[in-house]
């Protein structure tokens, strides 16, 4: 198998463009997805706090190291800053939490996980209390973990344009990496413009549009099985999911597809071999629907909350 290209990132950098997705994946699963995904050659490791699941990516990640499959600095190892770390002086804190869980001496990319930052403390039923921190505060800190050498770069993930143009006007670094929901039932295509236009790449969460999430509703229909895919993946013989992830890359930009399942994990990274024509590609991009499966609703109330219309603060 011939190894995927890289992008480079603002920094001077290098992106796998795909990586291995860890949300919605228990311990042991995420243990053997990772030592799986590292034999098939996967170097991109997409991970957070909040998944709760870092201590077994570092597992296998040291599992596959020990045993000569990688080295380090071949490895591409992401993680993200929760919203209730968003104060100045949880950020480094949360961010030790991560790289102790994973086992390493670095992070290759630290994203902020949402523009929206939440209290420690919780309300009596549990729910999250908002914070009014700015998130130029919280990214005027993760600054500081590149100067001190504990993370290579630093991005965002879920903001929306307003917000990245203040981090590009207000910060010191210019955040290489903007983390957002793209698949063909959404394809933002005007912030992937702004992010490209900006030197920021685009890395798609939930490529497939995240079928397996707990709320989705039980006659949603799934994007793997829209007809137009399918007949795409047909001519191509290739598999829906495989269709999907080249559109990604076709369209510049990175892809983090999650799977448990050994022949899925394999197949996500088998899309170097072939390329859509301008006639499909245009048939997919005309899939969009502006389907946001996780548009996190809960959060709307929140003055940072990225998806309003017409977004201003």
């Amino acid at each position: 198998m011939s190894p995927l290209t890289s992008k480079k990132l603002n920094n001077g950098y290098n992106i796998s463009v795909i990586g291995l997705g860890t949300w919605k994946s228990s311990d042991e699963e995420v243990k053997t997805a990772v030592e799986t995904a590292i034999d098939c050659g996967y170097k991109h490791i997409d991970c957070a706090w909040e998944y709760g699941n870092e201590e077994f990516v570092g597992e296998a990640i040291q599992n596959k190291i020990k045993d000569k499959t990688i080295q380090r600095e071949d490895l591409f190892v992401t993680s993200k800053l929760w919203n209730d770390h968003h104060e100045p002086q949880y950020v480094r804190e949360a961010f030790m939490e991560s790289l102790g869980r994973l086992k390493l001496e670095y992070l290759d990319l630290y994203l902020m996980h949402f523009p929206t930052g939440y209290k420690k403390e919780k309300k009596e039923d549990g729910d999250d209390i908002y914070s009014e921190v700015d998130y130029i505060t919280t990214w005027v800190e993760m600054e500081k973990l590149v100067a001190e050498g504990l993370v290579r770069s630093i991005g965002v993930s879920n903001f929306n344009q307003f917000q990245l143009r203040r981090v590009l006007t207000e910060g010191n670094i210019k955040p290489v990496v903007n983390q957002i929901e793209v698949h063909p039932y959404l394809t933002s295509d005007d912030l992937v413009t702004f992010c490209h236009e900006n030197d920021i790449v685009v890395t798609a969460f939930s490529p497939f549009a995240s079928p397996d999430r707990s709320w989705a509703p039980k006659e949603e229909k799934r994007l793997l099985d829209d007809p137009i895919l399918q007949e795409v993946a047909k001519d191509n013989d290739k598999s829906p999911a495989q269709i999907v992830l080249r559109y990604l890359l076709q369209r510049g930009l990175v892809a983090i597809p999650k799977s448990k399942t050994p022949s899925r994990i394999k197949s996500n990274i088998q899309v170097d071999s072939f390329e859509l024509s301008e006639d499909d590609m245009k048939k997919i991009g005309n899939l969009n629907k502006n389907f946001r499966a996780l548009a996190l609703e809960y959060d709307l109330p929140h003055k940072y909350y990225p998806w309003k219309e017409n977004y201003t603060e």
